[in-house]
């Protein structure tokens, strides 16, 4: 078993711009799990009596190369207005996971490639997720963000908007540098459902007949595509064939769908404190996710009924109810087992990478994906 980095001089050396919060709490996820546990399933498990990856070694993987991409992000940020600069340093310095970047890192990691290219892409996704998280704050009128203000909150929506037009411009600018074809179309299709999956969630506020199918449809476009398109890209650097890349694809959606499905039950079960935001922002805005629906098919009638009203109205007024009957039908567990079967698909599309740290770090990214507290 390792042991939890807490040396802040060891933090400072090694961990990238906004990664040491996530760096302890993932150091804590990976220690926590029983000794000789496996972290995948099916042809993907570790092999035997092999220990657990330290979460110092999984980071310092990537952290030098990380420390790359931030490099990148601010040299790229830079724009002769000023309120574009004080916004981007502004949600730079709020922080953020960074996974998709990271997942881009270790997929080419994982094929033996590193390099500029990586960094220059690696940032590319980050804008692109930065810009959909401006863009949704606006959409969504939200408030708080990492706990902190959002940036509409802070600047406006005028002004959140036209910058997250910037970074999606920026994006494609440093795409066409690359000089990849490939690239631009994997990276273009992504944008664009991305955006079809922003429309479908509108689309389907407050509509509480929507199906399972219909809400992993919108996840599936809304957040996990940029997850597929950074685990493919990482694979089209590495010089991947056809069928690996779309094993790499296929993890990637999957580790998204893991993700934003754990996100969901986190909006009824985490700690404000912990996740950077209030806690019931989902329900407010009339959004049908996993735990909702499975309470509108499997509780009572009157449980039904409840969750129904307050997803028409939306609101909050009815959230101390609702989490009683989340809680109570078992909504948040079976949403969770989802979660965790999207995380074991992800890690079998994996399943034929050589054995190396690069493929131990991307098993444990998905087994964190799913079972995250914050």
């Amino acid at each position: 078993m390792g042991i939890e980095p807490t040396s802040s001089a060891w933090e400072a050396e090694v961990l990238p711009l906004n990664y040491t919060r996530f760096g302890r709490r993932l150091a804590k996820i990976i220690i926590a799990a029983p000794e000789g546990a496996n972290v995948a399933r099916g042809n993907a498990q570790r092999a035997p009596n092999r220990p657990i990856l330290e979460a110092r070694n999984f980071l310092s993987l990537i952290a030098s190369e990380m420390q790359a991409v931030d490099a990148v992000i601010r040299k790229r940020l830079h724009s002769e207005a000023p309120l574009v600069r004080e916004i981007a340093e502004y949600i730079i310095a709020s922080g953020g996971k960074r996974l998709r970047p990271a997942l881009l890192l270790l997929a080419a990691g994982a094929l033996g490639h590193r390099g500029h290219d990586c960094h220059e892409l690696a940032a590319v996704v980050e804008f692109i997720h930065t810009a959909t998280l401006l863009h949704d704050d606006v959409v969504d009128e939200s408030t708080l963000r990492r706990g902190k203000e959002t940036a509409n909150a802070h600047f406006g929506n005028a002004a959140s908007v036209l910058v997250g037009d910037f970074l999606y411009s920026r994006a494609f600018q440093m795409m066409v540098g690359v000089g990849r074809m490939r690239v631009m179309q994997v990276l273009a299709d992504a944008t664009n459902i991305i955006a079809e999956g922003e429309v479908l969630q509108l689309m389907n506020c407050h509509n509480a007949d929507l199906s399972v199918e219909e809400y992993l449809r919108v996840v599936r476009y809304k957040t996990a595509k940029l997850f597929e398109a950074s685990a493919r890209l990482g694979a089209i650097l590495g010089g991947a064939q056809s069928a690996l890349e779309e094993g790499f694809a296929a993890y990637g959606m999957h580790l998204g769908t893991a993700f934003q499905i754990a996100d969901d039950v986190l909006d009824y079960s985490g700690q404000e404190e912990e996740l950077g935001k209030s806690l019931g922002d989902d329900l407010a805005e009339g959004k049908p996710t996993l735990p909702l629906i499975h309470v509108m098919q499997h509780g009572s009638p009157e449980q039904a009924s409840l969750v129904r009203s307050a997803l028409e109205q939306g609101g909050r007024d009815a959230f101390p109810q609702v989490i009683r009957a989340v809680k109570e039908t078992g909504a948040l567990d079976a949403a969770l087992q989802t979660a965790r079967d999207e995380s074991a698909r992800a890690r079998d599309a994996i399943a034929a990478l050589p054995d190396s740290q690069y493929r131990e770090a991307l098993l444990q990214l998905a087994a964190f994906a799913a079972d995250r507290r914050y």
